[in-house]
């Protein structure tokens, strides 16, 4: 088995037990409102293209980088878009959500079309930033009368399959001619920032 096998197992064993640990406690109390608020979570990022291209984003350029980021840096968005869905839940003011939203797309965008190779703490944090927007508009958009914590690991759950699908990509994809393919797909993301802030 070659090292970035290795680190593909890593990384969705990994996400397998962060998905798990966040629904554990949802799924006790099946047949509550937490299951019906975990579901809308979980289908929550799918429903805007914006979140939906930004966590496949930050897969691919995990994968393309390698290393400590194949987990690193899913990590890091899974835990400030905790943070700044709390942010949302609470109503504290933060500015320029949307505009972060769409920068998020066409900066991860660009570093996936251009295969950009960052340091593991460097790319952590430019996710980690955006991550913040991105669970701030989660959490503010809490459904009425939904659980907060079911709610909330749904649409973790949701990030961090994202996540293991951009990842898988990237690695399965390696060095040859289906890593243009990759790179396209970054392409794809970027666009569709640069098209939603002018839309």
């Amino acid at each position: 088995m070659t090292k970035g096998s290795l680190n593909l197992l890593r990384v969705l064993a990994l996400s397998a037990a962060a998905a798990t640990a966040s629904a554990s406690d949802v799924l006790a109390h099946a047949g509550s409102p937490h299951v019906h608020s975990m579901m809308a979570g979980f289908a929550h990022p799918f429903t805007g293209l914006d979140h939906l291209l930004a966590m496949l984003a930050v897969g691919l350029w995990a994968g393309l980088n390698g290393g400590r980021a194949l987990w690193a840096w899913p990590a890091a968005f899974v835990a400030l878009m905790l943070a700044g869905a709390g942010l949302g839940v609470a109503q504290i003011a933060v500015p320029h959500v949307e505009v972060g939203i769409l920068a998020s797309l066409v900066v991860l965008g660009l570093a996936v079309a251009a295969a950009l190779r960052a340091p593991a703490v460097l790319g952590a944090l430019v996710i980690g930033a955006f991550a913040l927007l991105h669970g701030y508009a989660h959490g503010a958009e809490l459904p009425a009368g939904a659980s907060t914590a079911g709610y909330m690991a749904g649409f973790t759950l949701a990030t961090a399959l994202l996540h293991t699908v951009g990842v898988t990509a990237s690695v399965v994809a390696g060095q040859g001619t289906a890593r243009v393919a990759v790179r396209a797909l970054g392409a794809v993301v970027l666009v569709a920032g640069v098209a939603l802030a002018i839309h």
